[in-house]
């Protein structure tokens, strides 16, 4: 770990994925990240949402994963931060009345630490008095009050669209995180070095929304040309994911994630263009690993001795392609009777987090190990993040 440490904010129906890529992706980068929310604990969790664009004239919005607290809002000492991060979704209409909330941010942005605000995220600077003067953008819907509070708003032209203004760097969404993360790691005194490397990702329907997000978006953040591609479907298509959490029961719950949008067509795909393969979990290794096109790419990774990250349910289809015999690996429990048959050596994920490399492969149980996950393929890759 690095000596930076950051804050972010949580609460109730923040955005699913805008509270865990930064949170993951930064751990992944050598950042201690610490997440609390007012009212709870070190322990406790928030309950998170999923927005996403509709045909109607507002987002619609599901339950997403159940994202667990790190540390107390009530212990917290701001002068041992070096950055805050704010993100979006609904929780930041009650937090921007919290008078805890905004004297800590306001505390943030006049130190001159970085503050990253992304989506809803804003309105916090704006009830913080913060923005006055400030060029921001966010989701449109906060335009109003970031204009109200004296803000030179800039029209997002993209979802993707960042914004930075001297220690303030917002976001309009989390299809923005790649430029978001990449931006706060600079303002941090971050140096990424990134040797040109292309990454497939290899989709599938109702893979886990964590384990294709996560990785997908860290990784674009670093600088890497990375695409995902699914059998039988092309550039742009999308893959529902699926949300797969651990709420007390004997196994995981599922609920439905978001549309993950592809970037490439699978058809034609050339192996040898890239420097790594990433295999999420979720259920659609289940029938990935039946489809032989998958198979054959999937052997010409492992046979070019490229590195190859797969996590959770991901080893069906490298257990399926036959090239686990002699390997050191692990996954998710349930799928340790796949790997042990496939003549791999299986390592026991304890605690769940456990990430194992071996060779040029990298295996994880489930997507609370992400940062391991992460940071293990950017060791293979070359990939470096210094403060």
């Amino acid at each position: 770990m690095s000596e930076r440490r950051v804050l972010l904010i949580c609460g109730d129906y923040a955005e699913d994925s805008e509270v865990m890529v930064p949170f993951q992706a930064l751990q992944a980068y050598g950042v201690s990240v610490d997440a609390v929310c007012p009212g709870k604990k070190a322990g406790d969790f928030c309950r998170t949402a999923i927005h996403q664009s509709s045909v109607h004239q507002t987002y619609s919005q599901s339950r997403g994963h159940n994202f667990t607290l790190n540390a107390s809002f009530d212990e917290i000492d701001h002068t041992q931060y070096h950055g805050l991060i704010l993100p979006g979704g609904r929780a930041p209409e009650y937090l921007a009345v919290n008078e805890s909330v905004v004297d800590l941010v306001r505390n943030f942005v006049n130190s001159g630490k970085p503050v990253a605000s992304i989506c809803h995220g804003p309105l916090i600077l704006a009830a913080a008095g913060s923005v006055n003067g400030r060029k921001c953008t966010g989701y449109r819907a906060v335009r109003p009050a970031l204009i109200a509070a004296g803000a030179l708003w800039v029209e997002p032209e993209t979802l993707a669209a960042c914004v930075v203004d001297g220690n303030i760097i917002t976001g309009c969404t989390y299809k923005g995180h790649p430029e978001f993360i990449r931006l706060f790691v600079k303002a941090l005194g971050g140096i990424i070095t990134t040797p040109k490397k292309r990454i497939l990702f290899l989709c599938g329907d109702y893979m886990e929304d964590y384990e294709v997000t996560v990785p997908f978006q860290s990784l674009q953040a670093l600088g890497c040309h990375v695409d995902a591609v699914c059998p039988k479907k092309k550039a742009g298509d999308t893959c529902p994911t699926a949300v797969h959490d651990f709420e007390g029961d004997q196994t995981y719950s599922e609920k439905p994630g978001y549309d993950f949008t592809l970037t490439a067509n699978f058809e034609g795909i050339d192996a040898s263009s890239y420097d790594a393969l990433v295999i999420p979990g979720g259920r659609a290794p289940s029938y990935l690993a039946l489809d032989e096109t998958v198979i054959a790419l999937v052997k010409k990774f492992m046979e070019s001795r490229k590195p190859v990250a797969s996590i959770c349910h991901g080893q069906q289809i490298l257990a399926a392609a036959g090239v686990l015999k002699g390997m050191k690996c692990t996954a998710y429990p349930a799928v340790k009777l796949n790997v042990v048959l496939a003549g791999a050596t299986w390592l026991e994920p304890d605690p769940i987090h456990r990430c194992f490399t071996d060779g040029n492969l990298v295996t994880g149980a489930a997507w609370p190990g992400h940062p391991e996950f992460i940071s293990q393929l950017m060791a293979l890759l070359g990939i470096k993040v210094t403060f």
